[in-house]
This record gives structure tokens, sequence and C-alpha cells, in this order.
């Protein structure tokens, strides 16, 4: 008879190695040991990847964090260096993307999570979203906020070695770009590409002690785009991305709307109706909104079942073309204006409990 510690550890390998269900990701990708997998499960045991509980702890803290990290270390290698500094954006990505115009009408879409954090509070990282999704082979791309990654160096590492996932800037601390001047937006975009590349030369310096140092050829050497929190932009805010080289991503479908008021069948129904080829698909895994996980598992069966396949944005991008707007929104045009008055700092810092709210706060 099994122990259930052995029960479990049974468990945490399936989870990690179980096939991949036809039109989510590609069967011809290879399984651990080989590849892209070579380095996930070469630096991490199957326990390490599928965390526990504590991953999604979320809270306060005791004063607003203001710290970056160095605009320059001394000990970032000279080619980690020169990631930083990206080309301008081409002018058929300019604007924030909502969706693209896939060629063909071919049954594509992409999921994207946001990992935000602001000065003043410590989000989480919901583990059993990732889990679902490497248990299911589904590619995806997560929005990192710099803050974020630093608070979960290990968690964004996992991240940033699985090739199946990919990851782009949110700002450091959430900032409102469409608040800010030239100086503060570089502020929020320049240290998150600093953390990204102190963790991606740490990843490499594991690589190496493993034997695994050609695996970082795969590993992206810059977050390549970066998506606007709360939707907001304009037009010095573009400009300056532009000039930065940061296409803005933005979502066509808002996977968690009003996931207060409604069951994750309801949110679910929703979006896989509004779910369409190029489709961008905005959802959360910091373990903010309560309902992500039950909302995600109800929506891939449901691109299964209608033969969808999930791509990353990165991939979704050269399959068409963007269909973009000046500034961002949720579902509808101006639905996010009403943020630029509820969070403090410009957006980096969630309101303060006893402030009246005129509106139920984005997480």
């Amino acid at each position: 008879m099994k122990t259930p510690a052995l029960a479990r550890k049974l468990l945490l390998l399936l989870l990690l190695c179980v096939a991949l269900p036809a039109g989510l990701g590609s069967a011809a990708e290879p399984g651990p040991g080989f590849g892209s997998a070579a380095l996930l499960h070469g630096l991490w045991t199957p326990a390490e990847l599928v965390g526990t509980e504590a991953d999604r702890v979320i809270g306060p803290v005791t004063a607003p964090d203001l710290s970056l990290p160095p605009d320059f270390p001394a000990d970032l290698s000279p080619d980690l260096l020169a990631s930083l500094t990206l080309p301008p954006v081409p002018p058929e990505l300019r604007g924030v993307i909502r969706r693209i115009h896939v060629r063909g009408g071919r049954k594509v879409a992409a999921l994207t999570f946001d990992l935000c954090e602001r000065a003043n509070n410590v989000a989480g990282y919901d583990n059993r979203i990732i889990n679902l999704l490497r248990a299911r082979g589904v590619k995806a791309t997560f929005f990192a906020g710099g803050k974020w990654m630093r608070s979960h160096p290990e968690k964004a590492m996992q991240l940033m070695a699985d090739l199946r996932f990919e990851l782009g800037s949110h700002t450091w601390t959430h900032g409102n770009l469409a608040l800010m001047d030239a100086a503060e937006i570089r502020a929020q975009m320049q240290p998150t590409q600093v953390q990204y590349a102190l963790l991606r030369q740490e990843l490499a310096r594991r690589a190496e002690q493993r034997g695994l140092g050609a695996q970082m050829a795969q590993v992206p050497r810059a977050l390549p785009f970066m998506r606007l929190p709360y939707g907001r932009s304009s037009a010095l805010a573009l400009e300056e991305l532009a000039q930065s080289g940061y296409p803005a991503i933005q979502w066509d479908v808002e996977g968690e709307r009003d996931e207060e008021v409604h069951s994750p069948a309801s949110i679910a129904r929703t979006d896989l109706a509004l779910i369409r080829p190029g489709s961008i698909v905005l959802m959360h895994a910091n373990a903010v909104p309560e309902k992500t996980f039950e909302v995600l598992t109800r929506v891939l069966s449901g691109l299964q079942r209608r033969g969808y396949e999930l791509v990353t944005v990165g991939e979704l991008l050269r399959l068409g073309r963007p269909e973009a707007v000046a500034d961002g929104y949720f579902s509808e045009p101006g639905d996010n204006l009403q943020y630029d008055a509820i969070f403090p700092g410009k957006g980096t810092l969630k309101p303060d409990p006893t402030r009246p709210y005129t509106t139920v706060p984005v997480p």
C-alpha cells in the first residue's frame, strides 16, 4: 500500500510529465531531459516546480518599497548590459496591440498572465495555474513586474527556463504610464529590464554548473515587449516605449471580468464566446484574482474542443496583422479611466483600506 507521501510524489511526477492534449500544444515538442525541457528539469526537482500553497500568499508591506536595482550593476556581464538597449519598435507594431488578424483565419490564440506587484504590497505566484499549463503542454506569455521578479526570483527563473513560456515587462511597480513623464516611464521600464538580466545571469551561472550552459541560448536576453498597467497609455508613453523598443501588448478578451460576482463557469462561458482567431486573453497568475485557476481549467477544455492552438504572443505577432488602438481599455473604451484616481502614486500603490472606492479596484 502506497504511503500518502509517496502518492503525492507520484502525483507530482504525473502532473509534470502528462501527455499533451491535441489542439493546445505541439505534440512534437520534447519532454523532460530533451531540448527545451532540459534546462527546467535540470535545475529544479519536480516538487520544486510544483510548489506549495505558500507560493500563493499575498499581503501588504509595512512601508512602500521604492528601491530599484542599480541602473548598471557592476556584476552584469557586457553582453547582458548590451541587451538592455532594444531597437525602436517598427511602425507596424506601434500603438496598443489588442489582437492579431491572423492570416487564413487559423484558429490560434494567446493566453497571457500578468504578474503584478505594487510598491506597498507583495503579490503571489499561483502555482496551480503554472502546473496546469505545464501538465497540458500549453504555451503562454507572462507579463512580469520588475519588483515581482525581485520578490519571486526562483519562480521567475523557472518561468524563464521553461521555453514553452515567454516573459514580457509589466513595468517595475505597476505604474500608470498615462500619468507619467518620460523620466518616470523610463524609471518603470529600465529597472525591470535590469532585474530580468540579473536573473538571467544567475540562471546561466546555475546552468553552467550543471553542464547545461548551451541551453541558455534559447532563453531570451531581454524582455521583448511590455503590457501597460491598467491598459493606460498616452501619446508620450507610446512614443517613449516605441523608441525604447517595447511593443505594447494589450488584450481583446478580459479573461477574469467581474470575477467578484460571477462563477468560474459563467466567466469561462463568456471568455469562450469572445475568443476568436488572433485573440489575446488577459488573466493573472499573481494569486490576486481568486477564480483564475478554475476559469482557466474550463477555458482550456473549451478551446481544445473548438480545435484551437495556443501560442505565445511572440509567435502570434508573426502570424498576421496587429489591431491597435491609441489607448488601451479592459472591455470597452474608457472603462479604465477611473483607475487614474483610485490608485495613488501614479498607479504604483494600493489604496489605503480606509479610502472609499468608486468601484472595485483591479487586482
